[in-house]
């Protein structure tokens, strides 16, 4: 019984090994048509948070609002695609006549893009992998509004490329004092104080704020001696 088990699941492997051949092209594909498309779009942000948010909600508001004051200052404006906060830093792109791209990704309850999105800057993706280096190679500031699982995930990816110095030192920025302090508060206390499982300095490079402004003044800043260019 064990041998016909072990022969069975032998030949289901062999099959997955076929079929994970012939996958690498699908994924070249999806690097390519990234790589193409927003090699030409210029300067960036990435805006990130949870496609739950509803039109109504202060964080909604508070992401069109920023999205539309980057626009204005030249940016263009990176979300995935969706609904929630996704949905409202396209609009404010949309609204300051900027450029408004979306890396819609497929999931088994299924995203459409939003309404917000410039029809030749809508991208679809299979691989979050592949969607999540275009997220970080092309955006020259990382902005992390309220989200979840997804959010978490982007924010601790994007906190790592930046901490080892992976790609070029990129400002990131957390929206919303009241929900990420937890966080933060709990990153300095255990990981750094308690466990030492991370440096000062690696605090030091992210950014809280809450007013649109505060932001727009800290892109300022930084790119006034620093240059914009791709992250790697």
């Amino acid at each position: 019984m064990k041998d016909k088990l072990t022969n069975i699941k032998l030949r289901d492997w062999t099959e997955t090994r076929a079929h994970s051949s012939w996958q690498v092209f699908k994924i070249m594909a999806e690097f390519v048509q990234g790589f193409e498309t927003l090699a030409k779009i210029g300067p960036c942000i990435s805006i990130f948070g949870s496609a739950r948010t509803k039109v109504d909600h202060k964080y909604y508001q508070l992401t069109v609002e920023v999205a539309k004051r980057l626009a204005e200052e030249g940016f263009g404006i990176i979300t995935g695609g969706g609904p929630g906060i996704m949905e409202a830093g396209n609009k404010g792109a949309n609204m300051a006549g900027g450029r408004s791209v979306g890396l819609n990704i497929a999931l088994p309850f299924e995203q459409n893009g939003n309404p917000f999105i410039d029809r030749d800057n809508a991208l679809f993706f299979d691989y979050f992998f592949v969607r999540k280096v275009m997220f970080a190679k092309y955006s020259q500031g990382f902005i992390m509004m309220p989200g979840g699982w997804g959010t978490m995930d982007e924010f601790f990816e994007i906190a790592t490329l930046i901490q080892t110095r992976k790609f070029t030192q990129t400002p990131m920025i957390c929206m919303g004092s009241k929900y990420w302090n937890g966080l933060f508060d709990w990153m300095r206390e255990v990981m750094l104080e308690e466990e030492g499982n991370i440096s000062p300095g690696d605090l030091e490079m992210i950014r809280i704020f809450d007013k649109p402004d505060e932001v727009v003044n800290y892109l300022h800043e930084f790119y006034s001696h620093n240059k914009l260019q791709p992250n790697f």
